[in-house]
């Protein structure tokens, strides 16, 4: 279609019709774990993309065709990036020239568990400056129910336009799961709701450009909703099975002997593994969204905060099994040499945010211990006021007690479990050594 023809549509039929010829120009606000691989499936997918994000050593890196994200490979951005399909900038006058905006911005909670919904608020303010007729504004940030209809969309309809009709809003919950080989932004299935039937339709769309499975849903609600409910069911499950591995290490039952004879059900059961606490951008943070705003309605979210409590005396629990195990080798922590295997929140990843490391390390420094750690994926790592280098893994034979808190593949753990003298596998890393060395979660 010329240009003539498409100036004659109405904002709706003009947007859809850019969106179905692929002419639209696609923006991305936060180019983190999220925003940038899906800016990377939209310029592969033919469309014109602009990357948006406060930090020029971000956008420097991107528009050399350097990645700094784990899942999005040079070899995949460089291409992009010097065909033209693929920018980044710090300037939010960008967005004059945007047909769609995705908005993936961090949405951390306060000290006091209560939403930090600042990021949102200064990116839809931004945009707001030169918001146009016949955008598709969509919000990946995870939040709680109510976020779009009542935050961002007054923000934007202060333009005097309205949405459904000189414009469409949507909610979608992002998915992202870094370092899974099998599941990427391309093929997880894409949840979109928006604040009318209108804009679902439109957000439909558009993700259906670059996506291979989108699920409308009625509302932007819903949608905020889906995010919450999954992320909620993980935590509560794992706060479950970590309870139960406490009651297992009390009465000397192996909790892992005993979860994989119950998965052996076929039905009714889904296993899930205790750890040494949880963390990452998500399941340690989400559900606490939905806390929040239940309270608002009158209503407490009692699993919610059980599951919290329980998770979180995790890396207490953890310290605790490490303080025993050198207590039963004539060693105290203070002034032993603890070795920590992998400080990432999940396994062949670099991301250490809310990891149980951090905690565990902190805890074990605090009573004394010498620490070092080795991880592949970190090479550096800040614990208070003191930088850490990573180690050689052949460290384990020096130290007092080796501590497996994330179990990258790197690792070899039969040569692991040779060389150390005192392992406490918090991971079940270890499964199918046995030796008395070895002290498990």
């Amino acid at each position: 279609m010329s240009t003539t023809q498409l100036e004659k549509l109405t904002s709706a039929k003009l947007l859809e019709e850019k969106i179905r010829t692929r002419q639209a120009k696609v923006g991305i606000v936060g180019l983190g774990y999220v925003g940038l691989p899906l800016a990377v499936e939209f310029a592969k997918a033919g469309f014109e993309v602009t990357g948006i994000d406060l930090s020029d050593s971000k956008v420097g890196r991107i528009n050399t065709g350097n990645s700094y994200v784990g899942d999005v490979a040079n070899a995949t951005l460089s291409p992009l990036v010097k065909s033209g399909k693929l920018k980044a900038t710090s300037d939010f006058s960008a967005v004059r020239d945007l047909d769609t905006i995705n908005i993936c911005v961090p949405t951390p909670l306060r000290k006091t568990k209560d939403p930090d919904m600042s990021f949102i608020v200064s990116a839809c303010g931004e945009i707001a400056k030169v918001f146009h007729e016949g955008m598709l504004v969509i919000l990946e940030s995870t939040t709680y129910p109510g976020t779009t209809d009542e935050l961002v969309l007054p923000m934007l309809e202060q333009s005097g336009l309205k949405a459904g009709q000189d414009f469409f809003l949507c909610f979608s919950p992002e998915r992202v799961d870094p370092g899974n080989p099998k599941y990427n932004t391309s093929n997880i299935p894409k949840v979109v709701g928006g604040v009318t039937p209108a804009c679902s339709e439109m957000g439909r769309l558009f993700y259906s450009q670059a996506l291979l499975n989108v699920i409308a849903v009625s509302s932007t609600q819903v949608a905020e909703m889906v995010k919450l409910l999954e992320n909620t069911f993980r935590m509560i499950n794992i706060g479950l099975v970590n309870e139960i591995a406490i009651m297992c290490g009390r009465m000397g039952i192996n909790v892992w002997e005993v979860i994989d004879a119950a998965a052996t059900k076929p039905f009714g059961f889904m296993p899930f593994y205790p750890g040494p606490g949880l963390g990452g951008h998500c399941i340690p943070i989400d559900p606490f969204y939905l806390s929040w705003k239940t309270k608002q309605a009158g209503i407490e979210a009692r699993f919610i905060e059980l599951a919290g409590y329980i998770n979180g005396q995790m890396p207490h629990f953890v310290v605790d099994k490490i303080q025993n195990a050198l207590n039963d080798h004539a060693k105290p922590v203070k002034g032993s040499h603890i070795h920590v295997l992998g400080v990432a929140y999940k396994k062949n990843i670099e991301d250490v945010r809310e990891s149980p490391a951090l905690d565990i390390m902190l805890l074990l420094k605090r009573r004394g211990a010498l620490l070092t750690y080795s991880d592949p994926h970190v090479p550096q790592l800040d614990l208070e006021e003191e930088r850490l280098q990573s180690q050689e893994v052949g460290l384990v034979e020096s130290a007092d007690c080796t501590v497996v808190i994330t179990d990258h593949t790197a690792f070899d753990y039969q040569e692991i479990a040779q060389k150390a003298k005192l392992i406490v596998d918090t991971r079940n890393a270890l499964k199918g050594i046995d030796s008395p060395k070895i002290v498990r979660l």
